[in-house]
């Protein structure tokens, strides 16, 4: 038997990428996994930025399977940035970045099972950066602080934590050269990393960490970038 048999997951943004590794990964384990995405396929099809969707896909959840034991938030917002970001653009990105999982929760909260864990998909862009990424970046940052806030309300009932993805290639490709050894393990990150992440925050083997934000990326946040340094020169 896998560590999630008969165990209930809904995986929101679960039809390809790092939400599909978790999905698969749970369904490894013999978990029963529900999966919401704007993508058409098998399964609940639907916009997470949308109130009613959501409403409507925690009221299929709860039909379907009663309760919930995980809940991991991962639907990727739009990325723009402060030259091109619309009032609308930026708002959009809150909506399925923040709002969504926020209310994701809450609908739900009625509905965990003893023992039940929140993983919110967060990124490293929470606390760096590149230029034009406002909208993405800020979501980001807006999930990885709701994950300690709803680990505090929701005490004692649900474990609520994120993870920040560093660079995550989704493509399968075989990336070597610069990209690769600029990392501090060598390597671009694969979905399986966060996956593997997601299923350690959910088990009983992660049960006394709470409202923490894991970084999975490789070590890239943590190495300090100086010009004229292991081959890093700034240009003008």
């Amino acid at each position: 038997m896998g560590r999630f048999e008969g165990k209930i997951t809904v995986v929101t943004g679960g039809a390809h990428g790092i939400g599909k590794a978790i999905a698969d990964g749970f369904r490894s384990e013999g978990a029963v996994v529900h999966i919401i995405d704007i993508k058409p396929g098998d399964w609940f099809v639907g916009d997470v930025g949308n109130k009613d969707t959501l409403e409507r896909f925690a009221e299929y959840v709860i039909q379907q399977s009663g309760h919930v034991d995980y809940l991991i938030n991962n639907a990727l917002p739009l990325m723009k940035g402060i030259g091109e970001c619309t009032y609308e653009d930026f708002s959009r990105a809150l909506a399925v970045g923040v709002t969504a999982p926020f209310y994701l929760t809450k609908l739900l909260t009625p509905h965990f099972a003893p023992g039940a864990s929140v993983i919110n998909i967060s990124s490293s862009r929470d606390r760096m950066s590149q230029p034009q990424t406002e909208s993405y970046t800020a979501a980001k940052g807006g999930i990885a602080a709701l994950t300690h806030a709803m680990a505090i309300s929701l005490s004692g009932k649900v474990r609520v934590n994120s993870i920040s993805p560093g660079w995550i290639d989704k493509t399968d490709a075989d990336i070597g050269g610069a990209d690769a050894l600029q990392q501090p393990v060598g390597r671009v990150g694969k979905p399986e990393d966060i996956a593997e992440m997601a299923l350690f925050l959910c088990s009983d083997k992660a049960g006394f960490i709470n409202g923490e934000n894991v970084c999975v990326d490789g070590g890239m946040t943590k190495l300090m970038i100086y010009h004229g340094e292991h081959g890093w020169e700034y240009r003008v």
